[in-house]
């Protein structure tokens, strides 16, 4: 079957670098496309030459209504209709605008981030657990703005492990927020790309937006509060219960982390893994799970991650393999039971057995000293 699309404006976004948006549209829907004066021709398989066609009618129609892309945004939003077939390209633009994140204007650009978002809302207490640069803190500190915008929160209170990666730091100067503000710099980073800076200023002043190390968090109630535990993997077991109990009224909190970053001590057992071996099955909160799919950093990152994940499972399975040939071809141990120990003795009373050893004769007189 073949369609054609008109597509009189950004031809250029569309296909995007080296052509790869419309390479994408192609292998996730099976079809080819050929690039005509103003239009589009797509071939394939009925079902799925419709759903192109209706992707690039949407893109065409956004356009003329004035929407303009990124080249990593339509990339984005192209894998997340390919892979979903529910979901349409104008709606996933147009779900960013219905929410107030201040001076940004965000739309969920993969499917987990979709699925991130809709539990944040439907849900108390979320877990979000995957790689790097998948948008985790992100959405999260975006979706506190909009709560405290929205007036539906009355404080927005961020907090990580003040842990170092793999590096001391030693001493640090300043008061005890100075000591700690260096951890806790890619919350303020969010905060200041959502608000204008005088703005953030103004809530971290009158302490409607608090940014506090976990450890400041023993012994309270958080009412009316939007929580983020950031960096969760670097918390302890301890540490991740006593901070998911702060949780008051009309409260929500989302528990971001990366397990395969952890820098815990070696032999320390992870608080954000704990919370997943012993919530999971608990009714009224999610966990939502990223992968490489959903990073939207540099395409690098990406590749990188996918790189080290395959490294990490062929070094895990050559490191189980070695393990149990050894233990295969390790000879049987032999117990023996200690028993009383026998004298050796000297002279015409002992018995033949147990006359100590001489030393053979080697024909020589040895000196006398």
């Amino acid at each position: 079957m073949k369609l054609t699309v008109q597509i009189s404006r950004g031809i250029e976004t569309l296909f995007g670098t080296r052509d790869e948006n419309i390479r994408l549209l192609e292998g996730g829907l099976n079809v080819k496309t050929r690039l005509l004066n103003d239009s589009l021709e797509i071939e394939g398989e009925e079902p799925n030459v419709i759903r192109a066609a209706s992707i690039l009618e949407d893109y065409v129609e956004l356009v003329k209504t004035g929407t303009t892309f990124s080249n990593g945004d339509i990339n984005s939003y192209l894998r997340v209709v390919v892979a979903d077939p529910e979901v349409t390209l104008r709606s996933l633009v147009h779900s960013g605008r219905q929410r107030n994140f201040g001076k940004k204007v965000l739309a969920p650009k993969t499917i987990n981030q979709r699925r991130y978002v809709d539990a944040i809302e439907r849900h108390d207490l979320v877990f979000g657990v995957g790689p790097a640069g998948t948008g985790k803190t992100y959405l999260a500190v975006a979706m506190a703005v909009s709560a405290l915008l929205n007036k539906k929160v009355s404080r927005i209170v961020l907090t990580r492990p003040a842990v170092e990666a793999g590096e001391r730091l030693g001493f640090l100067p300043g008061n005890v927020q100075e000591k700690v503000d260096p951890y806790l710099r890619p919350l303020y980073d969010a905060l200041y790309d959502m608000l204008e800076a005088d703005k953030v200023e103004k809530l971290l002043e009158r302490a409607t937006i608090e940014v506090a190390p976990i450890a400041f968090m023993r012994g309270r109630t958080l009412n009316d509060s939007f929580i983020i535990l950031d960096e969760a993997q670097n918390s302890t077991p301890e540490q991740m219960k006593m901070v998911l109990t702060r949780q008051g009224f009309n409260s929500k909190m989302v528990v971001t982390g990366d397990l395969t970053q952890v820098d815990l001590p070696t032999g320390k057992k992870s608080g954000l893994m704990d919370a997943v071996d012993v919530l999971r099955g608990v009714e009224g909160l999610a966990f939502v799970y990223f992968d490489e799919k959903d990073v939207v950093r540099h395409s690098l990152v990406q590749k990188i991650i996918k790189a080290y994940e395959r490294y990490n499972d062929l070094v895990g399975s050559g490191r189980q393999l070695a393990l149990k040939l050894g233990q295969d071809q390790a000879p049987e141990a032999v117990v023996e039971t200690p028993g009383p120990a026998k004298p050796i003795l000297n002279g015409p009373e002992a018995p033949e057995s147990l006359v100590a050893p001489q030393p053979e004769a080697s024909g020589q007189e040895m000196p006398l000293i």
